[in-house]
């Protein structure tokens, strides 16, 4: 079982806000690739990096600015929810649950997010797709430790980012496939074939 507290620090959580939107992303010179907010990123068969080998990335943002994904489909390890809320502050849970603890990204791995069904709505929670939230402060997991969280949700370390026009580049480099995004598939149970069933939602079989 994985200690919570070799991740979390007080106030770990809390996360600088994001903003989504529907803003056209550049790609070549007088082209315009739609935002991917809210869609599946697919690693190709050919990825090389192996932080994303097999990965499938929920995307949150994507702009002129660059872009922001989470990982879905890779666990870190699993403990004690209690263990988690008491770094953070919060004494008085009496959650019994133990939760999964997913890798979100290489990038600020000492970040918290959740993903979730967007029947829970908190002050930063924004709506990604249908069926499809994510939250960036720890009253949603104070919820969920409460029995009063969403029915769902990926309690995850970490993001994926991209410079403006970085992910368009890879994409064009057949580095991602995208496919829509569907809750079965992000909050499946059998994560060793998440990657799978996300390469046939993008047009490919294995």
């Amino acid at each position: 079982m994985l200690r919570f507290v070799r991740f979390f620090g007080a106030g770990a959580v809390m996360l600088v806000s994001v903003a989504l939107t529907l803003a056209a992303m550049p790609g070549n010179a007088g082209e315009y690739r739609p935002s991917l907010a809210g869609q599946l990123l697919v690693a190709s068969p050919a990825m090389t990096d192996p932080r994303f080998a097999e990965t499938v990335i929920l995307v949150i943002s994507h702009d002129r600015d660059g872009a922001m994904g989470l990982v879905v489909n890779r666990v870190i390890g699993s403990g004690p929810l209690r263990l988690l809320l008491e770094t953070m502050g919060v004494e008085d849970s009496d959650a019994v649950d133990d939760v999964r603890l997913f890798f979100g990204g290489p990038v600020e791995s000492h970040r918290g997010f959740v993903v979730h069904s967007p029947d829970y709505e908190g002050p930063t929670t924004q709506v990604v797709g249908d069926g499809l939230a994510v939250s960036f402060e720890t009253d949603v997991l104070q919820a969920i430790g409460d029995g009063e969280g969403p029915a769902q949700s990926l309690i995850m370390l970490g993001y994926a980012g991209w410079g403006p026009g970085q992910l368009d580049g890879e994409i064009r480099r057949e580095d991602w496939f995208t496919a829509p995004a569907s809750p079965s598939l992000v909050f499946a149970d059998d994560l060793d074939r998440v990657w799978e069933r996300a390469m046939a939602r993008a047009g490919f079989r294995l």
